[in-house]
């Protein structure tokens, strides 16, 4: 019996802001397998701000997504059949999102322990983003014993994450920005002693009455006005983390650099860019962390799920709108 899948493929690359018309939602027959392939379900899938980037044309640490082919990301599922030593019925994790089912080379899969924690959960809080808040706080801008911290889009899934990590790490103040009353609400339920509503406006304000001491380290998400305040907030020799910078990627033009940005040299402070993909060799050593703050409930798995891999598009506007809080998953399932 021929196996058919439902994928999104990219229309027409956007300029400006993406709409629904850049995407394709196709039917297609699944190929064979050859030896050494795995053919896997995909149950979860993951929507993230880069992969905005890839709609376009342009030379970046990944490559642009093809035109007429299917998107790609991180998804989880299960092996429904294989000519390899993966077996039938493991649940992995692997980069062929935006489909229903997925054919890869067994070398392109990880199985998970779903006894740890649900699948879903190794595309957020024990994925990519849980670990980009780690390494953030870590190795980029290593949080001290008695820092204030700043974390920007602190209600999205990797600042859901830096909120616990900062604590975890010794921070004695943790600030955490975010849009709107519903957002701000939960940012003390990720670790936060105090939470800015950036749509309220006054960010240098709102940030020196959260922080009036100054701010050791800053893990940065969005760039823009919250770069340019973290940077005056800063004290001497603070460290800054650039994982993002949300606020640009639907910019037509690029936009103006931060204003003071002669205080990172006044300061002395490193402001240092960062790849998750550059900190792989940390994934262990968070799960173990993550695993055990999971455990003890001190680490919340926030999530934000839409159903079915059609209404994957929306997903993805939706996080590069701000819509999600924690983790924005998409649920596939048999169709």
């Amino acid at each position: 019996m021929t196996r058919t899948s439902r994928e999104v493929r990219l229309a027409a690359r956007p300029v400006g802001e993406p709409g629904a018309e850049h995407f394709d939602l196709v039917r297609t027959e699944v190929p064979e397998l050859r030896e050494g392939q795995v053919l896997v379900r995909n149950t979860w899938m993951s929507v993230d701000p880069y992969m905005r980037g890839r709609m376009d044309d342009a030379p970046s640490y990944l490559p642009p997504f093809e035109l007429g082919a299917p998107l790609e990301g991180s998804a989880v599922g299960e092996v429904v059949e294989s000519t390899s030593d993966v077996p039938v019925g493991a649940v992995v994790t692997h980069f062929l999102g935006w489909r229903e089912y997925a054919v890869l080379d067994a070398a392109a899969v990880t199985v998970v322990d779903t006894a740890l924690a649900p699948p879903r959960a190794y595309l957020g809080v024990l994925g990519t983003p849980g670990l980009t808040a780690y390494a953030a706080l870590t190795r980029v801008a290593p949080v001290r014993p008695g820092d204030v911290v700043f974390v920007s889009a602190a209600a999205g899934a990797v600042g859901s994450v830096a909120g616990r990590v900062a604590r975890e790490l010794g921070a004695a103040r943790v600030v955490g920005s975010a849009g709107g009353p519903a957002k701000t609400r939960k940012l003390s339920d990720f670790g936060y002693d105090a939470a800015i509503d950036h749509r309220e406006g006054d960010l240098p304000g709102q940030l020196a009455t959260a922080a009036p001491d100054g701010v050791d380290v800053y893990l940065d998400a969005v760039g823009g006005d919250h770069l340019e305040a973290a940077i005056g907030a800063a004290r001497t020799g603070a460290r800054i983390a650039l994982v993002g910078a949300v606020a640009q990627y639907n910019l037509v033009e690029p936009p103006p650099g931060p204003r003071n940005l002669y205080e990172v040299a006044k300061k002395e402070i490193s402001m240092r860019g960062m790849l998750v993909t550059s900190h792989f060799d940390l994934f262990g050593e968070y799960v173990g962390a993550a695993a055990r703050w999971l455990a003890d409930g001190s680490l919340r798995a926030e999530e934000t799920v839409v159903d079915g891999v059609e209404r994957a598009p929306e997903a993805l506007l939706g996080v590069l709108r701000g819509a999600n809080t924690g983790k924005m998953l998409v649920r596939l399932g048999d169709r």
